[in-house]
């Protein structure tokens, strides 16, 4: 039995994860990372005291200690500067990703280890196991549907080897039952959604509050002048909603397929593989992070592009100054630079890294 900080949220997940170690037998205790509390007035929902109070409740229902530990200035520095430097020089940063490493797994995982703590626990729907040659592995969830191992992708292989998930041996509904066989206060509370620890707050409203809207020409691939957007940072790569630029054409849309930050354009285009700039087979990974092996050798491995996306056969070719080539078998659409790329072989996670470039 082991002595277990399990990261509370105030959701059901880690809710139930916190109960299984408990009912285990693990000596458990709960800890609330207090991260943000959006006291700069951003429009949308922080909830953040209902969290705790939610988190105290649980921790009490199951009679163990309940702490709320001030994360906040690292948050600021780790996640919130990283997510608005990423956004000003044009790329598309994942929070969420970085949370994990730099905060849950990153922060949080040395407050419990100063403390005296073996191990924290979250409710990620992921699977983490032990090789034979001693060294911690991560695995997809058991639940294909909610598999959440893609926003661990940066972890090193001392995060893995103190981290739990209790719950990514299971299916949602499972996770349900067991929170009603516990009674917990947060059972039947809806899972929430939204930047990691920002409640429901918008990526716009966030982003809007921290670089100043810099309006520029909508342009297509020749250049043609089709509109004007509010700043590059508001819009993403493949993005087909909310440029405002309406197709003439029945039953073909304008997407983004690119942008020129030195002239401050956002070109649109068909939404078509023919498309420049909107499907790829090669790029360049940077910033790797590796669970277990180095990524050293050419091989053929599965790239997640993305949270949603289905992992790809790709070859991966080690490259000078820590980076990879990956060169698809099947063409990508709209992968963006400053996007995370999770690699695994099989079902079992590899690492990760940040897309840097694609040709």
């Amino acid at each position: 039995m082991a002595k277990v900080l399990v990261g509370l949220s105030g959701g059901v997940d880690s809710a139930v994860a916190a109960a299984l170690l408990v009912e285990q037998g693990h000596d458990v205790a709960a800890g609330y990372m207090k991260n943000w509390i959006n006291d700069e007035g951003i429009p949308g929902d922080c909830p953040w005291e209902q969290d705790i109070e939610d988190g105290r409740a649980v921790a009490k229902s199951l009679g163990i200690e309940f702490r709320v530990i001030d994360l906040i200035d690292s948050y600021k520095n780790r996640i919130v500067d990283y997510l608005v430097e990423g956004y000003r020089s044009g790329v598309t940063p994942n929070p969420d990703v970085w949370c994990n490493r730099e905060m849950k797994f990153g922060v949080f995982l040395d407050y419990a280890l100063s403390q005296g703590f073996e191990h924290v626990a979250t409710g990620h729907y992921a699977r983490r196991r032990t090789l034979a040659d001693g060294s911690a592995a991560i695995l997809r969830g058991a639940d294909p549907n909610k598999d959440q191992s893609y926003f661990l992708s940066l972890m090193t292989q001392h995060q893995a080897a103190h981290a739990l998930f209790p719950t990514g041996e299971m299916l949602k509904p499972q996770v349900r039952e067991v929170a009603r066989r516990f009674n917990l206060p947060v059972a039947e509370k809806k899972d929430s959604q939204g930047i990691c620890f920002l409640g429901q707050v918008k990526m716009s409203d966030f982003l809007r509050h921290y670089v100043a809207d810099t309006p520029g020409e909508i342009v297509d691939p020749s250049g043609k002048v089709l509109g004007e957007h509010r700043g590059l940072h508001l819009y993403t790569l493949g993005q087909r909603k909310g440029h405002g630029v309406a197709s003439p054409r029945d039953g073909m849309a304008y997407v983004v397929v690119g942008k020129d930050q030195d002239k401050n354009r956002l070109i649109v285009g068909w939404d078509v593989p023919e498309s420049a700039g909107l499907y790829t087979t090669e790029c360049t990974v940077g910033t790797l992070s590796a669970i277990n092996e180095p990524f050293d050798t050419k091989r053929l491995i599965d790239a997640q592009p993305r949270y949603r996306a289905k992992a790809e056969p790709a070859v991966l070719e080690p490259l000078d100054g820590g980076k990879v080539r990956l060169k698809f078998q099947r063409p990508q659409r709209a992968i963006a630079p400053g996007q995370i790329c999770a690699l695994y072989e099989g079902g079992r996670l590899l690492g990760g890294g940040v897309f840097e470039s694609v040709e």
